[in-house]
Order: C-alpha cells, then sequence, then structure tokens
C-alpha cells in the first residue's frame, strides 16, 4: 500500500545559508539517528546535483544494516529537490524537499512530502502498522529537534 509522510517546519535563518547546508549530501549524517549507522559509502560531490547517486548503509535493525541508493532527481536551486531510492529497503520512496523563503529575515518553510511502499504485500502493510510508522516519524521526529539545534 502507497504511504505518505508529510513534515513541515520553519527553520530561521538566512535562506541561503539553510540551502547550502541542505545541499551538501555529507549533512545527511548530522540529521539522521545515530541508532541508525548512518554511513555513506565512496566518493560523493560536495553539493547535489540531478542525477548525483548516493551510496550509503543504514540500519534497518539493530545490527542489520542494508545498502540504499539514492538518487537526486531534481533540483531547483534555493527552492527544492527529490530524491529517489534505486536500491534499499522500500519498494518504493520519493522524497520531495521544499524551501520557501519567509519574507522579512523569518528563515525558510521546509516541508517533507515522502511518498513510500514498504512492499511484501500484507506482511509488509503489517510491518508498516506495527512498526516502521513509528520508525520513520521518530526518524522525522529527530531530524526536527536538530535542524532546531542547529539553525536557533
Amino acid at each position: 500500500m502507497i504511504q505518505r509522510l508529510h513534515r513541515d517546519q520553519v527553520v530561521r535563518g538566512d535562506p541561503g545559508r539553510i540551502w547550502e547546508f541542505f545541499a551538501s549530501p555529507y549533512n545527511l549524517d548530522t540529521l539522521t539517528p545515530a541508532s541508525l549507522s548512518f554511513r555513506i559509502l565512496g566518493e560523493v560531490a560536495p553539493r547535489m546535483y540531478p542525477g548525483q547517486m548516493i551510496e550509503y548503509r543504514v540500519g534497518v535493525l539493530p545490527g542489520v544494516t542494508t545498502r540504499w541508493l539514492t538518487e537526486i532527481t531534481h533540483v531547483r536551486e534555493g527552492s527544492f529537490f527529490v530524491d529517489e531510492q534505486r536500491i534499499g529497503p522500500y519498494r518504493l520512496w520519493h522524497h520531495e524537499h521544499h524551501f520557501t523563503s519567509i519574507p522579512e529575515g523569518g528563515g525558510v518553510r521546509m516541508v517533507d512530502l515522502v511518498t513510500y511502499e514498504v512492499g511484501w504485500g500484507p506482511l509488509g502493510d503489517l510491518l508498516h502498522a506495527l512498526w516502521i510508522r513509528r520508525q520513520l516519524k521518530a526518524i522525522f521526529d529527530f531530524r526536527t529537534r536538530r535542524i532546531e539545534e542547529l539553525f536557533p
């Protein structure tokens, strides 16, 4: 079953500085809970671009990691980017990141729209209901708190 996750957050600070932070794949580690054992594999350009492939390892269960390959499919400088899973734990993962400047130094309204499907038929739906939905919420809650710390 197709699932959707929506997050909306106001990030205080200079919109250009905020965009620069999110435009670097190396900052993914900063926004990911340590419990996920996130690690970028191989060489990655310091700034994202359309067509960029980023491979990393991420924990799916305690002590169990999996390979995840994402492609940055769209980038509109200062406004949005999209990453899509090519290899990984989901049947479908399409993550839109939107950035809208708030006038007069108010920062940026950042919206995440994730469309995903676990796969595995009814078993995947059950796993989503029992565990995966809560896991994703916890990851995005962590990310929200980290962004608030980085851009107070």
